[in-house]
């Protein structure tokens, strides 16, 4: 596996020997980066979305919490609401809920593009995937971090995103887990053999540490919370995740 370092300054190296002699060498990746509200002021949230729109940040990523999948209760389609009209960016609603299916009408009214469910809080997943395409959103299932890839062989073709854990679901501010990586790299080689365009995102503990690995391992999305919220320079750090 590439270092970290190793990777960023191989690619730069060779981007700038692509400009110097006008040509193309590889066709390096473009991360999606998906900062995640749940680590934003909730007291300056409008503000917080006034940030993300003015960055290069693709999408809003968005975490909800129920107290019982999680240890933890963050927001519902409500406060979804109104960051979807604070916004035309692509709103990435996670749920860290039991029982989705319950909801999944009423966060397609609040305006989310795509809504991720726990493959470990649904008891008919592909039930769930089916429910939330016919309401018109992209569907995304998510693995936490002791859920093998393999559980997603029979519905990997019905979904539009895998979501993996890198931390233990319910707060923010946590350490990656570094066996994250491996489960990327089996993700990817699963979708390649299956031909498929499944998009890879992973959420907890990204940094501008570690996003080149997650990148060279196969991730397309990025989720960062106290990455870009906890910056000096939010604006700033999601342009360095973005030029990775």
């Amino acid at each position: 596996m590439l270092s970290c370092k190793l990777y960023t300054c191989i690619k730069l190296v060779l981007l700038q020997l692509a400009l110097i002699f006008n040509f193309q060498i590889f066709n390096f990746p473009m991360p999606i980066i998906a900062p995640s509200l749940l680590a934003a002021d909730f007291i300056n949230l409008q503000a917080a979305c006034t940030m993300l729109n003015e960055s290069q940040a693709d999408w809003f990523h968005l975490d909800v919490m129920d107290g019982r999948f999680v240890p933890n209760i963050s927001f519902g389609p409500m406060v979804i609401e109104f960051i979807r009209k604070a916004t035309t960016k692509f709103c990435d609603v996670h749920l860290m809920i039991e029982e989705p299916e319950r909801y999944a009408e009423q966060f397609k009214k609040a305006g989310a593009d795509m809504l991720t469910v726990h493959i470990e809080a649904c008891k008919h997943l592909h039930r769930n995937v089916q429910l939330i395409k016919s309401l018109g959103m992209q569907a995304g299932v998510a693995l936490n971090p002791h859920t093998p890839v393999h559980s997603l062989v029979d519905i990997l073709h019905d979904v539009d995103m895998v979501l993996i854990m890198s931390v233990n679901p319910g707060f923010g501010g946590q350490s990656f887990i570094p066996h994250s990586i491996d489960k990327i790299k089996q993700m990817k080689a699963m979708i390649k053999e299956k031909g498929l365009s499944v998009k890879i995102e992973v959420d907890g503990g990204v940094t501008l540490e570690n996003a080149p690995a997650l990148i060279a391992a196969g991730a397309d999305v990025l989720v960062a919370g106290n990455t870009v919220f906890k910056s000096a320079d939010p604006k700033a750090t999601i342009a360095a995740l973005k030029s990775l």
